[in-house]
């Protein structure tokens, strides 16, 4: 933990040139403002007041006065090759004007989760894989390129981009244990250290704003949406997590066959049978459900297995303890890590106090296994739409419970509009299909 004192004499001592205090929406979306160095004292120490009624799920008008209370613990210093000024980004807490955690500021829920498992001794770690798009221009989804998984193009300029990315994110200290092309074209991945949930979620959204502008400098821009072409694979964001308590990993157990404890099993029972009532934040757009099709690697049945990539979740193979973890691999890189990160913990600390049952684990390939087969093994689907998702996120109330009821109601509203905008828009399908024939 770092004190006050520590923060503000490392960012003096770094000569930056400008600070910028940055903090997360209720859709995800990375918001800030500059602050003078001068002011760095008083925002450590006091929190800087903004008017949060343009801040999507925020306030209203008239209850506008939010404070940005910077995170010591939360300091990334950009060089100034990536903006043309050495910048530190600050991530910030929002609390009200008496001082106390907003109720829909979504760092502020995820924190405030993690702190109530860490007075019981728990601690949750998570790796994110994060997969997006290099294309030409922000226009339209121009494919750059043929290649495939891990191949290499060294004079590429997604390659150059990419690698000149991670040299960036080290510099700030953020662990990256590897990047490759992906198995789309145009798309690539950036893999990220273990850390504690927290910390994951801070490094998601500072990675993604570097990512996109190194991709500026490049001449390229590039994209985190789910599905971007039609007819390839979209981008994932693949979470490896663990939970650990007094130094010890509580997935761990030597006798099973998988090498998963009672505590995984029952984490992982919890997470299969909620995963529906949480996809939701998972999966939040109309456009993540075009990902979430079968032939194009994304999970679309809700099992688990080893070796099995249809799967929901899968078991990766390790070789000593501190690795046993799980990897779910239905999240896409638009979701909010904050809200999809407490809505996991909820829904796996659910079946650890339920003593949820695990379900055999399931190692064929699921996408060509029919739906008699399907239905005698009891494998259940993700939602198919935004809408379906929403309905599904009313009907149980573990996304209340993760989110606060606060939080939820405005997701809720929020994403009943998006779909309505969806639904009565005319797209380039109805048109290319219906025009010339009706």
């Amino acid at each position: 933990m770092r004190t006050v004192e520590e923060a503000v004499a490392l960012i003096k001592g770094e000569k930056v040139d400008i600070i910028t205090l940055v903090f997360t929406d209720i859709l995800g979306r990375l918001k800030g403002f500059n602050l003078s160095v001068a002011e760095i004292d008083r925002a450590f120490n006091e929190g800087i007041v903004f008017d949060g009624s343009s801040v999507e799920g925020f306030v209203r008008i008239e209850e506008s006065d939010l404070i940005a209370k910077p995170d010591p613990d939360a300091i990334f210093i950009a060089p100034a090759s990536v903006s043309g000024l050495k910048t530190a980004y600050v991530v910030c807490d929002i609390l009200t004007p008496a001082g106390e955690p907003f109720a829909r500021d979504p760092r502020g829920i995820l924190k405030g989760k993690l702190q109530r498992l860490a007075a019981e001794g728990y601690a949750h770690y998570v790796g994110p894989e994060l997969e997006y798009f290099y294309f030409a221009s922000a226009d339209s989804p121009e494919l750059l390129d043929e290649a495939g998984y891990f191949d290499i193009l060294p004079s590429y300029r997604p390659t150059l981009a990419r690698e000149e990315t991670v040299k960036i994110l080290r510099e700030m200290d953020i662990e990256v244990e590897a990047s490759h092309h992906e198995v789309a074209p145009s798309q690539h991945e950036v893999d990220f250290r273990y850390s504690d949930a927290l910390r994951a979620a801070d490094v998601l959204q500072i990675s993604k704003m570097i990512i996109k502008e190194i991709a500026r400098k490049h001449g390229l821009y590039a994209s985190f949406m789910p599905k971007p072409i039609f007819g390839v694979n979209g981008s994932g964001l693949h979470l490896h997590m663990s939970v650990w308590k007094d130094g010890e990993n509580l997935f761990y157990d030597e006798g099973h066959e998988y090498q998963l404890s009672t505590f995984a099993q029952r984490f992982l029972g919890g997470l299969l049978s909620n995963i529906k009532y949480i996809t939701l934040v998972l999966n939040q757009w109309v456009n993540s459900y075009k990902r979430l099709v079968v032939g194009y690697e994304a999970p679309v049945y809700i099992s688990w297995g080893r070796s099995n990539r249809s799967a929901l979740v899968r078991v990766p193979a390790f070789k000593k303890p501190s690795s046993a973890r799980i990897e779910l691999r239905s999240p896409d890189p638009g979701t909010n890590p904050y809200l999809a990160f407490v809505a996991i913990l909820t829904a796996g600390f659910k079946g650890v106090e339920e003593g949820a049952k695990l379900p055999p684990p399931v190692e064929q390939d699921i996408y060509h296994m029919s739906e008699s087969r399907r239905r005698r093994l009891r494998i259940d689907s993700l939602p198919s739409s935004l809408k379906e998702a929403i309905e599904l996120a009313r009907k149980r109330p573990i996304l209340k419970e993760a989110l606060g009821e606060p939080m939820f109601n405005k997701l809720i509203e929020n994403k009943l509009v998006e779909w309505d905008r969806f639904r009565i828009a005319v797209t380039d399908y109805e048109i290319n299909t219906y025009f010339g024939m009706l």
